[in-house]
């Protein structure tokens, strides 16, 4: 499995990859946790659970094991020379 919302650090961000139709709840399919829509890490919890990211200017609490499941292709921030 490649990166996930878990892997994340704080401001960083990516683009959710496809993944199966039964793989998370129908509620974090109507906030936006859709393929090809962008996810950034706001804050995790300080034990780790839950993590809070911004979803289409959402932000939204899911728990770590939940995390764990959305795939991503990490956004890279291009540095200006």
């Amino acid at each position: 499995m490649g990166t996930t919302v878990a892997h994340l650090k704080r401001g960083e961000r990516g683009i959710i990859k496809e993944f199966e139709d039964d793989i998370l709840p129908i509620k974090l399919l109507e906030l936006g946790c859709l393929p090809g829509n962008e996810v950034q890490l706001v804050q995790v919890a300080p034990l780790k659970d839950p993590i809070y990211i911004n979803v289409n200017g959402s932000h939204i609490a899911i728990r770590r094991s939940m995390a764990l499941l959305i795939e991503l292709d990490i956004i890279e921030d291009a540095v200006a020379l």
